[in-house]
C-alpha cells in the first residue's frame, strides 16, 4: 500500500467515525480516489440497504 493509499483508507475511517457510516458513505463522499473494487461494492450494498430500509419504514408508517 503506498503513502497515498494509506491516507485515504485513514480519510474513509476518520470520516466514518466522526460523521457515522451513513453520512460518510450516503452524503460526504462517493470515495472515487479509492481503487478497490470490494470496497465500492459494499458500499454501494450499504447504500442500497439504508434506501430500502428507510422506504420499507416509510411506507409502514403511512399504511397504518
Amino acid at each position: 500500500m503506498t503513502n497515498e493509499e494509506k491516507e485515504l483508507w485513514e480519510s474513509v475511517h476518520y470520516r466514518k467515525e466522526e460523521e457515522g457510516m451513513h453520512y460518510c458513505f450516503v452524503h460526504y463522499s462517493y470515495w472515487e480516489d479509492i481503487k478497490d473494487e470490494k470496497f465500492h461494492e459494499l458500499r454501494l450494498k450499504y447504500i442500497e440497504a439504508a434506501k430500502n430500509l428507510e422506504e420499507y419504514i416509510n411506507k409502514k408508517v403511512n399504511d397504518e
